[in-house]
């Protein structure tokens, strides 16, 4: 049987494909994926805005009408506002953060680039991110765009994920193997 995140993912892909079809055909594949990330980044600051997009106790007429304030009050138009009303009528709302993920993964391969997701446990300055570009390239052979999430909760260190390899560097993974291998130990 299918797991919950494998058909979130299903339905992410598929509307992001839809959704880079229209802004490729359109030439706007740059300024949606930023209203996308913009639209993210709302997501990432507002616990409203995540329980609206996660809960299924909001109808579609309720989630509908909140997208379409958002986006208006964001000032996201065209493509974007469209794209996330019909996600809303749709009752796809909690598939978006899929989206946006599958969106930047999709627009990166047709640059040529790869997408690494990374999560640090504090914001990345400009230095430091191109170092992590550079690096990146030198593993993959090839651009890299990065994108940053930032989780305290790490304590320290990256998690980079590039395609379906996981590199985990944070400070809390560490304290837990060693956790584990203390137990074993004792």
């Amino acid at each position: 049987m299918a797991k919950p995140s494998d058909l979130i993912s299903g339905v992410a892909e598929r509307y992001a494909s839809s959704l880079f079809d229209l802004a490729l055909e359109s030439g706007s594949v740059e300024s949606v994926q930023a209203d996308l990330d913009r639209f993210q980044g709302l997501i990432n600051e507002s616990a409203d805005l995540k329980r609206l997009i996660v809960s299924p106790v909001f109808s579609s007429d309720d989630q509908f009408k909140a997208i379409s304030a958002i986006v208006a009050k964001a000032g996201l138009s065209g493509l974007v506002a469209n794209f996330l009303k019909v996600v809303a009528r749709n009752r796809r709302l909690f598939a978006v953060p899929g989206i946006v993920r599958a969106f930047r993964d999709i627009a990166a391969r047709n640059r040529g680039e790869v997408a690494a997701e990374v999560t640090s446990a504090h914001a990345l300055n400009d230095q430091q991110q191109a170092e992590l570009k550079a690096a990146l390239k030198g593993v993959t052979g090839k651009d890299v765009t990065v994108n940053v999430t930032v989780d305290p909760s790490i304590l320290g260190g990256l998690i980079v994920k590039v395609g379906s390899r996981q590199i985990d560097t944070s400070l809390r993974t560490k304290l837990s193997s060693l956790k584990l291998a203390l137990k074993e130990v004792g």
